[in-house]
Order: C-alpha cells, then sequence, then structure tokens
C-alpha cells in the first residue's frame, strides 16, 4: 500500500491550496484518513481526518477555513485549504489506516511543502 500526496506550494496570506492523497495498493477498506503537518522546530499535529462514514474532525486553529473530504471509490482524501495564514507553513502528510490482506495498518505519504508568505 503506497500513499501519494500532491498540492502542495508557495501562496500568499488569504490564498488558497488543495492537497489531494491517494491511496494505492493490495487495499480491501480504508478505515479512515487524514492530514497531519510539521513546521520547524515544532511536533507533527493532526490538521484534519475523515472516517469512512464521513465524520471529520478538525483542529481547532483550522476550524471554517479547511475542509477535508473523501473519495471511497477512488481511494482518495482532499484537503481544501482556505483564507491561508503564515502560521500554516508547513510540510503536510497523508495519513490512513487501511485494512489490506496483511492486516490493518497505518500508512502515511511523502511530505509535501506548504509556504504561506506574509
Amino acid at each position: 500500500v503506497q500513499l501519494q500526496a500532491s498540492g502542495g506550494g508557495l501562496v500568499q496570506a488569504g490564498g488558497s491550496l488543495r492537497l489531494s492523497c491517494a491511496a494505492d495498493g493490495s487495499i480491501i477498506s480504508i478505515n479512515a484518513m487524514g492530514w497531519y503537518r510539521q513546521a520547524p522546530g515544532k511536533e507533527r499535529e493532526l490538521v484534519a481526518g475523515i472516517s469512512s462514514d464521513g465524520r471529520t474532525n478538525y483542529t481547532d486553529s483550522v476550524k471554517g477555513r479547511f475542509t477535508i473530504s473523501m473519495d471511497n471509490a477512488k481511494n482518495t482524501v482532499t484537503l481544501q485549504m482556505n483564507s491561508l495564514k503564515s502560521e500554516d507553513t508547513a510540510v503536510y502528510y497523508c495519513q490512513s489506516r487501511i485494512r489490506s490482506w496483511i492486516g490493518i495498518h497505518n500508512y502515511w505519504g511523502q511530505g509535501t511543502q506548504v509556504t504561506v508568505s506574509s
């Protein structure tokens, strides 16, 4: 199983970016998907998560600005980020809890850099 993330980049404060992550491989089912971020000198934190039944959760700092969605048929998760702030600058990682033929495991995609200039 592999996760492939895309969509990071440089944007001015107040702008928008859209991150996408696709899971591929011997997947039986996906329990949940989410996005984490890690800024320099800080610990990795959960930004937003979504379960297979559509329940979502967000860290307080992004509520009302970010929206997470999942396409169960395509095994993809998307994070729409609006009204970006400089403090959103970080490396963003997608993560998924996946059932495959070897059991249930957490998988991580490669990081994608998001830089918000003020």
